[in-house]
């Protein structure tokens, strides 16, 4: 393993046994009862003398959470996981963490470390939160030397100082996950592995985490593995990400590409009419039956070119004056624009049945990526929405030809190129 490297995954796997129940007819004899739990009692104590685990139902099946993984991490990279449920990025850490022995393949980790997967994750119910933070830190490889000296900072960070003598049963979720999140932070480990638990806490609490995720990656010397489902935190805190399917790695690269991959799968997935699109807000009155993009059916825009876009939609009823716009998103799902019809003086008096709608935002400058689009309609005097299908579409933005093709865009800079004037005068 290369010195600068410290965790090695070479084809990693892990099975677990399913157990079903077979399928049957709608009579079950009493026969068929006897003979059923009879099987099921003889396999179990097969299991226990082969040391296996034992499964519940008279049908097992083997089911591969990971298979096949392979990645390297380097010293002070911080890393972002993502996935759709049930892709593996728990069982993943999980494994990361010896909390769960590989079914197949090696691990190879340099260093020591602490991870955050569960809410309460090795804390005892009965105890209070000061003897939770000196068992915890013991856990987590901490000498009482060093919670001795970190403890005041622990608690001020978790802000659980008036319950600190409180049996830790008594703390809300958002307690536990203050104080676990704080001790683990604290102990300077050499990775720090965190799941999805920061979700559990307020927002100012995620913020102040995620402000303590950033130091602790800046640090220097200091990994980080984060997986996440909130794609501005990833953005934000990870250069590098890992795409995982199926319990294994499809994409792994630079975050806003991966990002891009994560969302593109999801869409994928739901390929469904727009007609049928689930994620909307709707009244009823009216539904965006389709949105054209662009000027091929690509969905793409040659950055500093004008975009057009097209609305279809129908009306179950006469509308007055309603507002119709598009919000374009980041790869994150971020908004970055909204223009619409009544922010211009666009009036279209009564409006009813089928009717389409063209607009143009005049030279774009959105940098080069992929970008998500929004189409609604607000009816304009009750003051709410129509129809609103969220990040419905996709918008690709490509370089131009030319003098712009020359301009390294870069979108870890921003989202927007602005041409400006620039005068140098001697003083």
């Amino acid at each position: 393993m290369n010195a600068d490297v410290v965790i090695c995954v070479e084809g990693l796997g892990k099975k677990y046994l399913i157990g079903h129940e077979s399928e049957r007819g709608h009579y079950t004899t009493l026969r068929d009862v006897i003979a059923r739990t009879a099987k099921g009692l003889s396999r179990s104590a097969a299991d226990v003398l082969r040391g296996r685990e034992m499964v519940a139902g008279d049908e097992v099946e083997d089911f591969w959470a990971l298979k096949d993984l392979n990645f390297q991490v380097k010293r002070g990279e911080v890393l972002g996981i993502i996935g759709r449920n049930g892709a593996g990025k728990s069982t993943l850490l999980k494994v990361l963490s010896r909390i769960t022995e590989p079914s197949e393949g090696r691990v190879q980790i340099k260093g020591r470390v602490a991870s955050l997967l569960e809410v309460g994750t090795g804390f005892h119910p009965e105890l209070t939160g000061r003897e939770n933070i000196y068992l915890n830190g013991a856990i987590l490889g901490m000498d009482r030397a060093e919670i001795k000296r970190k403890f005041d900072e622990i608690v001020a960070f978790a802000e659980v100082e008036r319950f600190l003598d409180t049996p830790v049963k008594r703390y809300s979720s958002g307690m536990y996950v203050r104080l676990a999140f704080s001790v683990a932070a604290h102990m300077e480990p050499e990775i720090l592995i965190v799941d999805e638990v920061l979700a559990v806490g307020d927002a100012a609490f995620q913020e102040k985490c995620i402000g303590k995720l950033d130091a602790v990656a800046k640090s220097g010397g200091r990994t980080v593995l984060f997986v996440s489902h909130n794609m501005s935190v990833i953005q934000h805190l990870c250069p590098r990400a890992l795409l995982m399917r199926s319990g294994n790695v499809a994409a792994d690269g630079e975050t806003a590409s991966i990002i891009g991959h994560y969302l593109s799968d999801a869409r994928k997935e739901n390929k469904i009419a727009l007609l049928d699109w689930t994620d909307r807000i709707t009244s009823g009155e009216a539904t965006i039956t389709k949105l054209e993009v662009g000027d091929d059916e690509e969905n793409c825009v040659v950055f500093g070119q004008d975009f057009r876009f097209r609305i279809h939609a129908s009306f179950h009823g006469p509308m007055a004056d309603p507002t119709f716009g598009l919000i374009i998103h980041d790869a994150t799902g971020s908004p970055l624009v909204n223009v619409q019809t009544i922010h211009h003086g666009f009036r279209f008096g009564k409006v009813d049945g089928n009717i389409s709608i063209d607009a143009v935002i005049r030279r774009l400058n959105l940098y080069p990526g992929r970008y998500l689009l929004s189409p609604w309609i607000m009816d304009s005097a009750a003051g709410r929405d129509v129809d609103f299908p969220r990040m419905c579409a996709e918008l690709d933005v490509i370089p131009a030809p030319g003098p712009h093709g020359d301009l390294k865009l870069d979108s870890t800079w921003g989202k927007y190129y602005l041409h400006s004037d620039w005068q140098l005068r001697q003083c």
